[in-house]
């Protein structure tokens, strides 16, 4: 269990260090005090790019295709309709719970979206490298009974320690997004992405469901430039009925989805 929490910490430390690394660097080349937009996408694209770098080269996330080699598309589909579902709940409950994002993230946001290559790194590169650390790394250490090898390639019973790793790992998540309302969703998210983790043993559904709800947050901002701080209500005109009214759509695409991937997500080979 010790070498299990030092490697844990281990792993949070690198992923902390290589984003406060990218910032120094990035605010003494771009000669600014508050990073512009190119500055912003720059250090997003670069500490995602050498977070994977480090995880795959030290081994901390391992790569294996036996999960794609499954052919595993009914998962990868209703993985993303899970996704899709998710979206308006967590933002009603985010706005009855009154959390706001703070401004200066709010901007750090809207810089990224805004910029020819944001997407390039809010929906390519930063869910491949937060799965690789949070869930490759962090929960598969968490996870390992011991003898697998360490890499989970067996189905551990859902019990109270496999619980318990999947809330720890969840809740680093949200904690490294450095705000309450981020930090809600994404704890939320990672709860989902654990169980999904530790019924697959493999990395690519959290992926997907990363990609696919960090994707509609781009299309959104491209979209709806001018609402991309605004609450579920006002996007629904001010109509309460409305809202609840596409909160329990969602919930009708997100509970069935939930239930297909229950049925759906197992290791290889079993």
């Amino acid at each position: 269990m010790t070498k299990k929490i030092i490697d844990s910490i281990l792993y949070i430390v690198v992923f902390l260090v290589v984003q406060v690394f990218v910032e120094i660097v990035t605010r003494l080349i771009f000669h600014v005090e508050t990073a512009d937009a190119t500055a912003t996408v720059v250090k997003a694209i670069v500490s995602s790019i050498i977070t994977i770098a480090v995880f795959a080269w030290l081994r901390w996330s391992p790569f294996s295709r036996r999960y794609l080699q499954s052919h595993p598309w009914d998962v990868v589909l209703w993985t993303a309709l899970l996704a899709v579902g998710t979206v308006l709940p967590s933002a009603f409950l985010q706005e009855h719970l009154g959390m706001e994002l703070p401004p200066e993230y709010e901007q750090i946001f809207l810089r990224l979206m805004n910029h020819p290559l944001g997407y390039l790194a809010v929906g390519i590169l930063v869910p491949v490298a937060e799965e690789m650390v949070f869930r490759g790394a962090i929960l598969r250490t968490l996870l390992h009974n011991g003898n697998d090898n360490g890499n989970c390639s067996t189905v551990q019973p859902f019990n109270r320690s496999t619980f318990l790793a999947i809330l720890v790992s969840a809740l680093l998540f949200g904690a490294c997004h450095g705000n309450l309302p981020q930090f809600f969703h994404a704890t939320l998210i990672g709860l989902l992405l654990g169980w999904m983790y530790w019924r697959t043993g493999s990395i690519v559904p959290g992926i997907v469901f990363h990609w696919v709800n960090n994707t509609i947050a781009y299309v959104v901002c491209m979209l709806m430039p001018g609402m991309t701080d605004a609450d579920l209500i006002d996007l629904c005109g001010g109509d309460v009925r409305r809202e609840l009214l596409y909160v329990v759509f969602s919930l009708c695409i997100f509970l069935p989805a939930l239930y297909q991937l229950h049925l759906r997500m197992k290791r290889p080979g079993l």
